[in-house]
């Protein structure tokens, strides 16, 4: 699945985010992100960005302060050349979870041999019809990722998740198990 685009709306009506990516070759994916999944799933992920850039090649960094600020300077740098003001492109011709967005019921995180973040978003909200959807992201597209779900977050006015959508820990992930979030 190559990503062409990301985007990341507050549902006002529902109170989710609308997670959506499509690709190069015209699909779309579209996940809803309630408030509560969010508030769980941000820190994980912003821990996951901070492990894969510690782990690039060439990088020295090996106290947990050094690659948290690493990591903000890196997403800072991509921040300045990313393009934030191009309009998602609704030119899909393929829904492959369908047209109805996935509810994030569940989510595991992956760091991959590769330097890629996995991330297994999950629908078990009915067991008969459960689905799910692994995504591959360079750690270009998770900086990407995070910074368009805390502009929904403010957008949203989620006050108290906005400083709970903060990494938080200052130590190294020492678990062997993946993170796993379920609702």
């Amino acid at each position: 699945m190559n990503i062409h685009q990301l985007s990341v709306n507050h549902d006002e009506r529902q109170d989710r985010l609308l997670l959506r990516l499509n690709t190069q070759d015209q699909q779309e994916f579209r996940f809803w992100l309630t408030r509560r999944m969010t508030l769980r799933l941000m820190p994980a992920i912003e821990q996951s960005a901070v492990r894969l850039e510690a782990a690039q090649p060439g990088v020295a960094a090996t106290d947990a302060p050094s690659q948290h600020l690493l990591t903000e300077l890196r997403r800072d740098a991509f921040l300045k050349k990313a393009d934030f003001a191009t309009p998602f492109e609704n030119r899909a011709t393929q829904w492959p979870l369908g047209a109805e967005p996935l509810l994030i019921t569940d989510a595991h995180l992956t760091i991959q041999p590769n330097g890629a973040l996995e991330i297994a978003f999950e629908d078990k909200s009915d067991p008969a019809k459960a689905r799910s959807c692994h995504l591959h992201l360079q750690v270009s597209l998770v900086h990407g990722m995070v910074h368009l779900i805390q502009q929904s977050i403010q957008k949203a006015e989620w006050v108290s998740l906005g400083s709970s959508a903060k990494v938080t820990d200052t130590g190294p992930v020492t678990s062997p198990e993946p993170p796993r979030y379920s609702h």
